[in-house]
């Protein structure tokens, strides 16, 4: 079966339907160097989310601000990330795809390098701001270049080096970000981009070319009030939940303020798409029930995949010890571990349906998560490290499928917007997923530490067997009785907050098993198409 009968119909932008030549178009280089090309770019965009969360702490110290205003430098990526993750079909329109691949990655190598540069919060708040924009043109380029090089037959196997990029990369930010930032400074974070966007700008102009179907689009014209809602809607958005937890959610007035905004702009940017004569993003995409129920799944995996890529570092650094450079190496093995996964989930999507492998996935994460919320203060690097790569098992049956079927039967002049949307789903609920998880922590961490507080008190026996034995210890060490008690009371706080604190992710990780169990359903909702010979699709 040709692409065009799996596709649905293939409309030329005068109307007419494609001619053959069109239909049967080739790449003229190999597909898979053209597949590494703009995966390499992409990888470099999607290792900046989760690289700069280890280096957090010595960005606060040496811009000489505190540790929560160093977070905007995360934040301010995100916003921008995301609502240009949305517009991104309609600026490839207006300027080309190539031509706004190579600008999104040439003007991202540069923000790199005014990052790494800046000499204030404001500064480096700006420039990422700038990385951000630019950034987020890049993952659904590459995307839609994959499904315009690639036959429906081949695209499980492209997809799974496009995973490289989007489930490996946020694994090992953390762990090179902790490793550079220890050795280094935490500047060549973001100067490490410099070699490697020179290298992908000069492969995707050799190897990478635009389609007739794409040469022949005509631009949608700009869309002022559809642009402006949805920045307004996903701006406000990400700084609602990502400042909420820091300013008391709902008790303060800004966030109400966010928060208002922010439906106002989502509502408001559905309503016009839907009515629109040139709209900016065509939500016409999700009409194809695989990909609606594709952009839930993702969503949630998204939401899990940077949850528990930021946690973890977080835990390990703030209440067992680690430096960014063995909190980050927990991450590593379970990279490794998708690596080796992906090309045989490739193969399985040949042999098995795809919605099988997803709910699989999805019932893997569910079980991996439970298990690693067995925390405990003096669990060792091992055991963090084996949960970890039970996580990232489960992340191999998820992304590939889940990319390979939500596009299998979307129409070719629908995969722009489709890649910006799929894109955007991922990214912003896994933004979502970091500020939930993180503020979830402090208020379980609050309630737990309450529980235990309870009990230290006089007339507890265990607590005030516990106080004697570290103030008889302190005291034949030579310090004075007062003194002794005064250390032994600091001691056992310190041991209720640290308690408390591993109770609390403890409790996080069981939450993200209840999200993953959920999706399970949703697996079911996949129709039934499927090309010829090609992936097992959903059936």
């Amino acid at each position: 079966m040709s692409d065009a009968a799996v596709a649905g119909p293939l409309p030329a932008p005068s109307g007419a339907p494609f001619t053959a030549p069109l239909a049967a178009w080739k790449p003229a280089g190999n597909p898979w160097l053209i597949a590494i090309a703009v995966t390499l770019a992409t990888f470099m965009e999607v290792l900046d989310t989760t690289i700069v969360n280890v280096a957090l702490p010595h960005i606060a110290g040496t811009l000489s601000v505190s540790a929560d205003e160093a977070t905007w430098a995360l934040t301010s990526y995100l916003v921008a990330n995301g609502i240009v993750l949305t517009i991104s079909g309609w600026l490839g329109d207006l300027l080309g795809r190539k031509r706004y691949f190579l600008i999104c990655i040439a003007m991202f190598t540069f923000c790199s390098f005014l990052c790494g540069s800046a000499t204030s919060l404001s500064q480096l708040i700006v420039f990422r701001l700038a990385q951000g924009f630019f950034g987020g043109g890049m993952q659904p380029n590459q995307q839609s270049i994959i499904l315009d090089t690639f036959p429906p037959a081949r695209r499980g196997a492209a997809f799974g080096v496009a995973a490289m990029a989007t489930i490996v990369a946020p694994v090992l930010g953390p762990t090179l970000g902790g490793y550079i930032t220890d050795q280094a400074s935490w500047r060549w974070i973001f100067w490490l981009n410099i070699p490697v966007g020179i290298i992908a700008v000069f492969l995707v102009s050799a190897l990478v070319e635009d389609p007739p179907w794409v040469k022949n689009r005509r631009s949608r014209g700009v869309d002022f009030i559809g642009l402006s809602l949805i920045t307004v809607g996903l701006g406000c958005l990400e700084i609602m939940v990502d400042r909420g937890q820091d300013a008391d959610w709902f008790s303060s007035g800004f966030i109400k303020l966010m928060a208002v905004l922010a439906f106002l702009g989502i509502v408001g940017a559905i309503m016009w798409l839907l009515v629109a004569r040139k709209p900016i993003v065509r939500l016409d995409v999700f009409k194809d029930r695989n990909f609606a129920t594709g952009c839930v799944m993702i969503s949630a995996t998204g939401a899990i995949l940077y949850a528990s890529a930021v946690m973890i570092p977080q835990m390990t650094q703030q209440n067992l010890n680690y430096d960014a450079t063995w909190a980050g190496l927990i991450l590593s093995p379970g990279g490794l571990m998708v690596i080796l996964l992906i090309p045989f989930v490739a193969r399985a999507l040949k042999l098995m349906a795809a919605r099988y492998l997803i709910a699989a996935g999805f019932t893997i994460m569910g079980f991996a998560l439970i298990y690693s919320s067995h925390l405990a203060p003096n669990i060792d690097f091992g055991t963090l490290v084996f949960m970890r790569m039970l996580q990232t098992a489960a992340l191999a049956f998820l992304f590939v499928p889940i990319s390979t079927v939500a596009y299998m039967t979307l129409p070719r002049d629908l995969n722009g917007d489709a890649v910006a949307l799929f894109a955007m789903f991922r990214n912003v609920f896994g933004s979502v997923g970091i500020a939930l998880s993180t503020a979830a922590v402090t208020q379980r961490a609050q309630a737990h530490q309450n529980f235990l507080t309870e009990r230290a008190n006089p007339l507890n026996q265990p607590y005030q067997e516990l106080v004697t034995t570290y103030q008889q210890s302190l005291i034949a060490m030579g310090h004075t009785a007062e003194a002794a008690k005064n250390m032994a009371l600091g001691r056992i706080y310190q041991m209720i907050r640290t308690q408390a604190a591993i109770m609390a992710y403890s409790d996080v990780f069981i939450y993200c098993a209840i999200v993953a169990f959920a999706v399970v359903p949703f697996t079911f909702l996949m129709t039934s198409k499927k090309s010829s010979g090609g992936p097992g699709g959903a059936h």
